[in-house]
Formats: structure tokens, sequence, C-alpha cells
């Protein structure tokens, strides 16, 4: 049986659009010390990798989708694909060379949607 693979759209999130590559969606709180370093992290991977978008959203601002989507601490990290589907999750304050690995799973998934799309 198969897992059903959730999609998140640019409007869920109420952003424009998603990365070309890649969206790094952070939700933090107002007084979480860990999320003013994630941040800084995932915004410095974001500008050092073209076609990634980070996103962060405050989630007591948006208490449905926290709660659609799990999320019961902050930071929490979500990496999507191209098309919006989650393909990590972490919590806490993440190390930038585990963002760019997440990163790279996201854009070969992203990839191999794409080729799987003009075989098919």
């Amino acid at each position: 049986m198969r897992a059903t693979v959730r999609r998140i759209g640019a409007d869920t999130l109420g952003v424009d659009a998603l990365g070309e590559r890649a969206t790094l969606v952070q939700f933090s709180s107002a007084f979480c010390q860990p999320c003013r370093a994630t941040r800084r992290v995932l915004a410095e991977v974001a500008e050092m990798v073209p076609g990634v978008a980070h996103v962060e959203l405050d989630a007591e601002d948006r208490l449905a989708l926290v709660r659609e989507l799990g999320i019961d601490r902050t930071p929490t990290v979500l990496v999507l694909d191209s098309s919006g589907r989650e393909v990590r999750r972490a919590f806490g304050q993440p190390r930038r060379v585990d963002v760019i690995a997440a990163l790279g799973e996201a854009v070969r998934a992203s990839e191999q949607a794409a080729d799987t799309s003009r075989d098919g």
C-alpha cells in the first residue's frame, strides 16, 4: 500500500510561487532563539542554490496550517520539491550541511518527476 503524497501549494503557504527547484518552509515563533539561527542558515543556503526559495511562517499566525501539517514545535523545516511534495522534515536548528543534503534530495525528486512526465 502506498502512502498518499501530499503537495503543499504556494497558495497554501501564502506566497506567489514555490522555488523553481525546491522550497524551504520554516515554521517559527516570535520568541524562539533557534528560529532566528534557522532563518539565517536557510536564507544563506537558499541564496547559494539557484532556484531555491525560503519561506518563513509564524506558527501562531497560521494555526490551522500548523495543525493540518502536524507541526508541533518550532523551528520546524519542511523541504519541498518543485511541485510542493514534502521530501524531508526536520525539527530544531538544522546544520547547513544537512539542509544542503535535503535540498539535493528534493532537486533529484523534482528532476525524476520531470523525466517521468516527459517519458510517460
